[in-house]
């Protein structure tokens, strides 16, 4: 199954739209501003900036009228991704420092608190081998969050989170 999303310039769902089932690395190509949308199937990563950088929000099938108000953010969505359902298993290798360092562990499924069921501080690297996480900067999957598939992360600061300190982990599952 394909996801489907449709991007409105101005808040509850007003002015222009693009529809889309694809990845968007650059929205000002068909908008010039994105502030509601509606995912009909599917479910999608939205960036507050281009080439799926900066803030990250995740989206299932529902309205989301005002983005800013929503998601507390100062700007609009620019570019978006869809995430592939996934069937099969799911495996993350999560480690304590940059460039797989200090400690590992290896998880299957959600993690709502590193620190309590690791005794580890922080999560600075990880290698994603099967399926698509969500990775949250609180625990309790809480706070801002990056979207993981397939592949290594050897430095998240590479990917625009200076600062960020994730301490929660959960799976995107087939039911979003």
């Amino acid at each position: 199954m394909h996801g489907k999303i449709i991007f409105y310039e101005d808040k509850n769902f007003q002015g222009r739209s693009y529809e889309s089932s694809n990845d968007c690395a650059d929205m000002s190509s068909y908008l010039s501003r994105c502030h509601s949308c509606r995912v009909e199937s599917g479910c999608f990563m939205a960036y507050d900036r281009s080439n799926y950088m900066g803030n990250q929000y995740f989206m299932k099938r529902g309205e989301y009228s005002d983005y800013q108000r929503m998601n507390g953010f100062s700007d609009c969505i620019r570019s978006c991704r869809m995430i592939p359902m996934h069937r099969g298993s799911y495996k993350v290798r999560i480690y304590e420092k940059e460039n797989f360092g200090g400690q590992m562990h290896e998880m299957m499924d959600d993690c709502d608190n590193f620190q309590d069921r690791y005794r580890m501080s922080d999560c600075q690297s990880c290698n994603v081998m099967d399926g698509h996480w969500l990775m949250y900067e609180q625990a309790h999957y809480k706070g801002r969050m990056m979207y993981m598939r397939p592949g290594e992360y050897r430095n998240y600061r590479d990917m625009g989170t200076s600062g960020m300190r994730f301490m929660s982990m959960r799976r995107v599952t087939d039911s979003c």
